[in-house]
């Protein structure tokens, strides 16, 4: 798959991803966190030609793909999906999940040390709240190992770590199957990515919840999702259930909860089907006509309240 495929199946899981209804987070049904969609779309098309940069490696890539998204939009709006994309698109396309598996570990392998130390500068230059410090392979400090060891070591804490240390497993072993069972129930894209979101929301702690307001309160809010993930799921007419969820996304961001590892591996999700499946049209923006690029958003100071952080 060329550079320009590649950035448009990027661009495509970035799209779906806003038009899915993910209670808590940013998206065309509603902004939040003192966010907007525009954000997350600028995002989106200011990074996807670093990510797909021929002959730069891949911390190089998540590095130079932080740097446009801050010149752009002034806060840390997609540390986590860019952490989660570039290894994706490095590895892809390919003929089906286990091909794109191999090929993902395969790159994280030959991720050395220079590796490490650009996507430590990444993350510094990105700036999540509440990163805090770490006894072993701080971000802080030098990188002193290769890339997967020094996120094994924040695996047990963070979920996008965890990807890198395990080879993706929670998005082949689970993400994966559940998007195309929920794509091959309702045919409905948009639909398939929430009823994904709400999945990964009930079965896993959100790290970046339990960042910033407790393992315990990430832990309630898995338990208050599952059932309205299984509701959804269980649906043979998922547009009938958007009242309650936008009722829902309403009070997760009215107490600043943002699920928003969540929504990075939802995106990543999202991305690794469209590399592993043929050739489809873009989804459209909401509002606007397909192609017509938005007006850029207004740059302002760092605002971590809720952004979708690495954590």
């Amino acid at each position: 798959m060329s550079a320009r495929r590649l950035r448009a199946a990027y661009l495509e899981a970035c799209r779906l991803d806003l038009a899915a209804l993910k209670p808590g987070n940013v998206g065309w049904h509603a902004p939040g966190h003192g966010m907007a969609p525009r954000d997350f779309l600028l995002s989106a098309r200011v990074s996807a030609a670093a990510l797909t940069r021929a002959g730069a490696g891949l911390g190089g890539r998540i590095e130079a793909a932080v740097a446009a998204t801050r010149a752009a939009v002034g806060c840390n709006t997609n540390l986590g999906i860019l952490l989660l994309c570039a290894p994706l698109l490095e590895a892809g396309p390919a003929e089906g999940p286990e091909q794109l598996r191999r090929r993902l570990q395969a790159a994280l392998a030959r991720c050395g040390v220079a590796e490490c130390e650009a996507v430590y500068r990444a993350i510094r230059q990105a700036a999540p709240g509440g990163l805090g410090r770490s006894p072993r392979h701080d971000v802080h400090g030098p990188a002193r190992t290769g890339l997967v060891t020094a996120m094994a070591a924040a695996a047990a804490r963070d979920r996008i770590a965890r990807q890198y240390a395990t080879g993706f497993a929670d998005l082949f072993g689970y993400a994966l199957p559940r998007l195309r069972r929920h794509l091959a129930r309702w045919g409905d894209r948009a639909w398939a990515a929430s009823a994904l979101y709400l999945d990964l929301l009930g079965r896993y702690p959100d790290s970046h919840v339990a960042r910033r307001h407790g393992a315990a309160a990430a832990e309630r809010l898995r338990r208050r999702m599952a059932p309205h993930a299984r509701a959804l799921a269980a649906s043979t007419r998922p547009a009938a259930r958007r009242a309650r969820l936008l009722a829902l996304d309403r009070t997760l961001k009215k107490r600043g909860i943002n699920p928003g590892t969540t929504a990075d591996l939802t995106v990543a999700t999202l991305l690794a089907e469209r590399l592993t499946s043929g050739r489809r049209q873009p989804i459209p923006i909401p509002g606007r006509e397909p192609g017509e690029v938005p007006a850029p958003a207004v740059p302002r100071p760092l605002n971590e309240r809720g952004a979708r952080q690495w954590q």
